[in-house]
């Protein structure tokens, strides 16, 4: 039985673009930098954000809470009798982010493949990329991710 819908397939290509209702600001980056005990000058002079911040902020999405409290991108996917677990990430940065950027992000599904692991278990995995510009459609960072969903039982 696959995991996989006609449905879910076609969304391969699929894009999702947000851009931020003001501009990166100050105050993320400088808290983030003191959270993550990394003391940079540039973060304290709040000229440029920590690299890492924009791929762990959905400031960008400024979508509404759902019920769980979450607040950013999320390809709302569902696949029955399965458990989600994220898969990781590969980053990829080209420059630093500035407190006057205006970050436009776009989404976008590249693959989503099925296989039957060696225990029988169904197992299907979804590929995306997130790529961060600025107001300038400078290309600050790429971030591909991969989501996988477990089948709860053997076929």
């Amino acid at each position: 039985m696959s995991l996989l819908t006609d449905a879910i397939k076609a969304m391969v290509g699929t894009e999702r673009t947000y851009v931020a209702p003001e501009p990166f600001g100050t105050a993320a980056g400088r808290y983030f930098a003191l959270a993550v005990e990394d003391y940079n000058p540039m973060y304290a002079a709040r000229e440029i954000a920590p690299l890492t911040l924009i791929c762990d902020t959905n400031q960008y999405a400024n979508l509404p809470m759902n019920e769980d409290g979450y607040a950013g991108h999320f390809w709302d996917i569902e696949i029955p009798n399965t458990k989600l677990l994220r898969g990781g990430n590969s980053y990829k940065f080209h420059q630093y982010v500035h407190a006057t950027d205006v970050l436009h992000v776009t989404w976008k599904i590249d693959e989503i493949t099925e296989r039957v692991n060696s225990k029988g278990i169904a197992m299907a995995t979804m590929f995306s990329t997130a790529t961060y510009r600025n107001q300038r459609n400078e290309l600050l960072a790429t971030n591909t991710e991969s989501l996988i969903w477990i089948a709860l039982e053997a076929n």
